[in-house]
Formats: structure tokens, C-alpha cells, sequence
């Protein structure tokens, strides 16, 4: 037992040490989309287009933990017993993948219910393509030119040139497309599973009041 242990601490670190920062980072914009879009003002402050921009730079972190399978399929082929990869690896991965994508799902779908109450209802569809598009870049960006959230204050401008570039070349172009498209239909289907628990509890709530 004991040295099942070992081992599986051994391969945590080896293959999911990640998990933890890559969550945290995952769920900065969520905080950040309360904090921006479930406000009662409607006051849009210097402050809050700063906090604005800070929600927009770490919000790839939360579509980018779907890239993170690989994690999953590297451990998988390590050698470690069935045991470990059943009980250890794929739930972690699994749960860290989910978490982070609802992170992101909440995330977009706060911002819609700010435009709502701004009265811009016909601009959250084409405000959710533009962010699914924007992520699709930003994990481009991460997973590939290995960038971080940081680096849009500290290199700027390398990140803009290294944009461009992908942007005019055929094969990241390709790799952006498809992980926009990705990114769109898991929200879309994350996004009608998390609006039916939403509705589901406020019904909960409402037949225990009657």
C-alpha cells in the first residue's frame, strides 16, 4: 500500500503538478467577471476597463486547460499501474479540464447578463464569437509560443508580431480555427447544461415556497 502511495505521489508530480496553478490562473477572470458584470452600478470607471483588460488577458487560461489532455495521455502511457491512471490520473485530469471550462463558461456568460441589463441583448451572441475567437488565439498563444498572461505588460510587443505571424500562416491559422470551433460548441453545450441547474434549483426553490 505503501508503495502505491509513493508511486502515485511520484506520478502527481511528475504528470499533474499542474493542475493546481493552472486552476488558480483559470479562475482569476472568474472572480474578475463577478466582480465586472454582477455589479449593482453601471458605472464604468478607469479602474474597471484596467480590471476589464485583466479579465480579457487571463481568460485563455480557462479554455486552455482543454489542451491539457495531453498531460492525460502522457501519464497514461508512463508505464504506471491501472490503478494509479484510474483512480489518480484520469479523475484529476478530468475534474481540472471540466473546472476550468466551466470557469470559462461562467466567465462569458456573466458578461452577457451585463449586457443585458445595459440593454445590448443583439450584441451577446457576436460578444461571445469575438471571446471564443480572442481564446482561440490566446491558447494558440500559450500552448505553442508558450506566452503567459503576463507577457501582455512585460513583451507586448513580441506577443503582437507573434500573433501576427500565426494569423498570416497556414498551419497556426488552421490550429486557431479549430480550436475556435472547439471552444464553441463545448460552450454551447456547457452552457445549456449549466442555464438547465440554474433553472432546475430556481424551481427547486419556488415549489418549496409554495
Amino acid at each position: 500500500m505503501e508503495s502505491i502511495l509513493g508511486d502515485a505521489f511520484v506520478a502527481f508530480n511528475r504528470h499533474s503538478g499542474w493542475i493546481i496553478w493552472n486552476l488558480f490562473l483559470a479562475f482569476i477572470p472568474l472572480v474578475l467577471s463577478f466582480l465586472l458584470f454582477r455589479r449593482q452600478s453601471n458605472s464604468r470607471s478607469i479602474l474597471w476597463w484596467l480590471a476589464f483588460i485583466v479579465f480579457i488577458a487571463f481568460l485563455p487560461n480557462a479554455p486552455y486547460l482543454l489542451t491539457d489532455i495531453i498531460h492525460l495521455i502522457r501519464a497514461t502511457r508512463s508505464g504506471y499501474s491501472v490503478w494509479i491512471i484510474t483512480l489518480i490520473f484520469i479523475p484529476l485530469h478530468l475534474f481540472a479540464i471540466l473546472s476550468g471550462f466551466q470557469a470559462y463558461v461562467i466567465s462569458v456568460m456573466n458578461q452577457g447578463h451585463y449586457l443585458k441589463r445595459q440593454g445590448a441583448e443583439k450584441f451577446v451572441l457576436p460578444a461571445e464569437l469575438i471571446l471564443h475567437a480572442l481564446n482561440a488565439i490566446g491558447v494558440y498563444l500559450g500552448r505553442f509560443r508558450r506566452f503567459n498572461s503576463w507577457d501582455f505588460v512585460t513583451d507586448p510587443g513580441n506577443i503582437f508580431a507573434s500573433t501576427f505571424d500565426d494569423l498570416t500562416a497556414k498551419l497556426p491559422l488552421l490550429v486557431i480555427v479549430v480550436t475556435f470551433v472547439v471552444i464553441t460548441v463545448f460552450y454551447w453545450l456547457m452552457k445549456q447544461i449549466t442555464l438547465g441547474v440554474v433553472l432546475r434549483v430556481r424551481y427547486g426553490n419556488l415549489t418549496k415556497d409554495l
